[in-house]
């Protein structure tokens, strides 16, 4: 692939549907959704309780008709538009879980299916966790926490697999960035 072939542009975005939330996009030959609000980033909270148990969250998710394990995860900026993503993370956790952090820090920000949506998604780090609440997310969620000794993460996420729940595959990503830093080394 030639080099002006890797950053073809296309032509302008022509708006084929707007909802509340998403809209349908167009652009050449590509149909694609963006968020209608918060700058299309999300927030992925990589979280590990001082015992050494990794924070899942289970949720039924309308357009998988099913439930589903994940990370805490939410948008950024949904709330207050100039929130980071460290705060926003943060923020989510909290009301997800009701676990708080007193730091987070971005991993990784990319995207989270390049074919159909602009949306991206930061991997964020929480660390100095204090439980201060019950968690379940807000008042439109019904949101059951896990709390998951970290050896035996990655076998209760395959044990939820064979029981029928979807699984982000962004688990399997925010596991491995629990012990390791981005270049592979390990954690310190």
């Amino acid at each position: 692939m030639d080099d002006a072939s890797r950053h073809r542009k296309t032509a302008a975005p022509r708006t084929v549907y707007e909802g509340r939330y998403l809209r349908m996009v167009e652009r050449g030959t590509w149909e694609y959704s963006e968020r209608t609000h918060s700058g299309g980033l999300a927030a992925i909270i990589i979280a590990v309780t001082p015992d050494d148990r990794v924070l899942f969250v289970e949720q039924f998710r309308v357009p998988l008709q099913a439930n589903t394990i994940e990370m805490p995860a939410g948008l950024v900026g949904d709330i207050d538009a100039g929130e980071s993503i460290e705060v926003s993370a943060i923020r989510e956790l909290e009301e997800e879980t009701g676990w708080t952090a007193a730091r987070a820090e971005v991993l990784l920000i990319g995207p989270t299916s390049s074919g159909s949506s602009s949306e991206k998604v930061a991997f964020v780090r929480a660390t100095g966790l204090r439980k201060v609440g019950p968690g379940g997310g807000d008042g439109d969620e019904d949101i059951t926490v896990h709390e998951i000794p970290r050896a035996e993460a990655a076998a209760w996420l395959t044990a939820k697999l064979r029981e029928g729940y979807e699984l982000d595959a962004k688990l399997w990503a925010g596991l491995w960035m629990i012990e390791h830093n981005l270049d592979g080394t390990p954690r310190g």
